[in-house]
């Protein structure tokens, strides 16, 4: 079997196109050296997101896998954040994308390589990307308030760093509720010793969807959530507004971190609170927003997409879940999954019939294709829906919208039943510092903080350069919450799988470790946007 170095992957594209550094555009927050401009300073003691130890660590990186401190070959990368109409598969319907493609156009880099992309705002409101699994350079992670400026409206803004480490990653905003609109897409960084062996490639991305069906947009959505159970007025939270939201079209003020207040959208479309929805393997609720849609790869299952190859061929499959507020559980009918990778570390090869993922989450799995035509379901955990796209090998009828594999019933394994593989494995150690970060909140009151406070950029848990950090998140909610980790991996339990997000289930504590190797202020947050959106965010500031 072969091993190619530049695979086809049905579906997408590699969007690289021409230009230099990119000059310092009005609004956009940059320096002429277009680096990111960085917010107004916050407590004193800790290292700037442009901060000289920052620019030595990703020089250090860069060297340890391009062989030069200054990078590896640059990729150049043109993207386009846009109104769009987006056809769902016999469904448009009217959002904001990269370009007009749903999901954007994929960007495929080699380890090591520099990525330089240029991202133009033709959105009504500032913007930004934040490069979900990567650690780079902290001025580059995409958050706005905190590490950069926000991108306004008509400006550009170029991203460079380098891409160190190999896997299946993705990019999305970090400002208000725009990921679950159309903003999102696959970052895959391939490893120049590829060790697995397949003949074909499949990037899926799933998502659930609301934004433009009969009225809903995001940001009503969030609006009506925040009023909490009952349609009960749960205002007063510390950054303005239901939900802390400029529903205006403006500057979000919780993921963007922003203080303006504006007023709340007026309720459009059909309720979208979801009542009900209910799953063991999430410990009980499985989510708050009740979506119309469910996607693979930006189509419903009336119309999905088909991925074709032969008898027999072995594929790899990269699964990321894209969603705003939806696990899914994955299944290949009539097929067993082994498990190569998760969020891009590998991991002791596993067998299973289906995986769960929470939202940001990813897995990479080998199959070998048997012959005819089959269901990849992504059932929505709880919410009795799915999402389908199809394996086609030979002929036969396409399988129904409504089809469930009876995999999806059988062996699932999740992250903490696997064990990172032994390149990957974090050496043991006993933690230098222990931060305890309690989710706390509820869905009467949708008032999701951690440790009791909801987020404002100056929060800082101090770290220093050189720890074994702990962090144990303590889930005193009725909840699951999917925690996300920006600038880092961590590992489950003793030789876990290195993982960036993971599922914490209601009641219970998790905890993860990491080295503090890369400075800055970085992000800890729930991947559902609603709870972060809400103010389940904090930071992790690294000491000078």
């Amino acid at each position: 079997m072969r091993t190619p170095t530049r695979r086809a992957v049905l579906g997408t594209g590699i969007a690289v196109a021409g230009g230099g550094l990119l000059a310092a555009c009005s609004g956009a927050g940059m320096d002429h050296s277009g680096h990111g401009g960085t917010p107004s300073a916050g407590p004193e003691g800790y290292v700037s997101p442009d901060g000289k130890e920052v620019a030595a660590a990703e020089a250090k990186r860069a060297e340890s896998v391009s062989g030069s401190a200054a990078g590896g070959p640059v990729r150049k990368v043109k993207l386009t954040a846009t109104p769009a109409r987006l056809d769902l598969g016999g469904r448009t319907v009217k959002s904001w994308a990269y370009g007009d493609e749903l999901p954007g156009k994929e960007i495929r880099v080699t380890a090591g390589d520099t990525l330089a992309l240029t991202l133009a705002n033709h959105l009504p409101q500032p913007t930004s990307v934040h490069w979900h699994g990567l650690a780079l350079r902290n001025d580059m992670d995409g958050t706005p308030g905190l590490s950069q400026q926000p991108i306004k409206a008509g400006a550009s803004f170029e991203y460079r760093f380098t891409a160190a480490h190999p896997g299946t990653y993705w990019f999305h905003p970090h400002s208000g509720v725009q990921q679950d609109r159309g903003l999102y897409a696959p970052l895959i960084v391939e490893d120049p010793k590829e060790p697995l062996k397949y003949d074909k490639e499949w990037v899926v991305v799933l998502d659930d969807w609301v934004d433009g069906v009969d009225g809903s947009t995001p940001d009503t959505v969030l609006a009506e959530l925040s009023k909490g159970m009952g349609g009960m007025d749960h205002g007063g939270m510390d950054m303005g507004g239901s939900g802390g939201m400029d529903h205006g079209g403006h500057d979000m003020s919780q993921m963007s971190m922003t203080t303006k207040k504006s007023p709340s959208p007026q309720p459009s479309g059909p309720s979208r609170m979801m009542m009900g929805a209910t799953s063991d393997l999430l410990g009980g609720d499985a989510g708050d927003v009740a979506y119309p849609y469910y996607l693979v790869n930006g189509r419903t299952p009336d119309d999905p997409q088909t991925f074709r190859a032969k008898p027999g061929d072995r594929i790899r499959i990269r699964l990321i879940n894209a969603g705003g507020d939806t696990a899914f559980r994955v299944a290949l009918g009539g097929h067993k999954m082994t498990i190569t990778h998760t969020d891009g570390y590998p991991v002791e090869h596993a067998e299973t019939d289906a995986l769960l993922l929470g939202m940001g989450e990813r897995y990479d799995v080998l199959v070998t294709a048997k012959d005819g035509a089959f269901p990849l379901t992504a059932l929505a955990e709880g919410k009795k829906q799915s999402a389908l796209a199809i394996l086609r090998t030979g002929g036969g009828g396409a399988p129904k919208p409504s089809v469930r594999p009876k995999e999806l019933d059988g062996k699932l394994l999740q992250a903490r039943q696997l064990t990172a593989h032994g390149s990957v494995r974090l050496k043991s150690g006993r933690p230098d510092r222990t931060v305890k970060l309690k989710l706390t909140g509820s869905m009467a009151k949708y008032d999701w903080a951690i440790n009791g406070k909801k987020y404002k950029p100056a929060q800082r848990y101090p770290v220093r350069s050189g720890e074994r950090v702990r962090l144990s998140f303590v889930n005193s909610t009725q909840m699951w919450h999917p925690m996300h980790l920006h600038g880092h991996t961590f590992a489950l339990g003793d030789g876990g799988p290195r993982k960036d997000t993971a599922i914490v289930l209601p009641g219970q504590t998790l905890h993860v470790d990491f080295d503090a190797d890369n400075p800055g202020l970085w992000m800890i947050h729930c991947h559902n946007v609603y709870h972060a959106e809400s103010g389940m965010m904090t930071v992790l500031g690294y000491r000078k």
